[in-house]
């Protein structure tokens, strides 16, 4: 995992190992719910995305979100308000804690990119911040 702007976390992005049990069968990744920061509600993943397109771009406002990186690379784009960070993840035993009013972006996914997302909440339209002044403003305003 490589941070490449900041090597501070702020305080709602942390990092999450998941158990790796390896045998002549291949690798399994275990992570209990109760090892988690929130119980999962919850699951998606994210493939096939076309070459240099966005996901995210946006704030939750209650929802917190888990993505492992299962396949492939990606970078993660996260703003706090105050702090920028960019993290490369490419380890499928790593996956990086993102909390509530945090802006979040993923690019630079590679070909072969499946990420999976845990959520802390069931999708909900109006929890989602899309824009980022919106965002700023909010973040001001708390």
């Amino acid at each position: 995992m490589e941070e490449k702007i900041d090597i501070r976390l702020p305080e709602e992005v942390k990092f999450v190992k998941s158990k790796r049990i390896d045998d002549c069968r291949g690798s399994l990744y275990v992570t209990d719910n109760s090892e988690l920061p929130f119980d999962v509600k919850r699951v998606f993943w994210i493939t096939n995305i076309p070459k240099n397109q966005t996901r995210g771009g946006h704030a939750h406002r209650i929802c917190a979100e888990i993505i492992f990186p299962i396949k492939g690379t990606l970078d993660i784009t996260t703003d706090d308000g105050t702090t920028k960070n960019k993290y490369t993840l490419n380890d499928p035993n790593t996956g990086i804690y993102i909390g509530p009013m945090v802006w979040c972006e993923l690019n630079n996914f590679s070909e072969d990119c499946v990420c999976l997302v845990l959520a802390s909440h069931p999708y909900i339209p109006n929890g989602y911040i899309q824009d980022y002044k919106s965002f700023k403003n909010e973040i001001c305003n708390k």
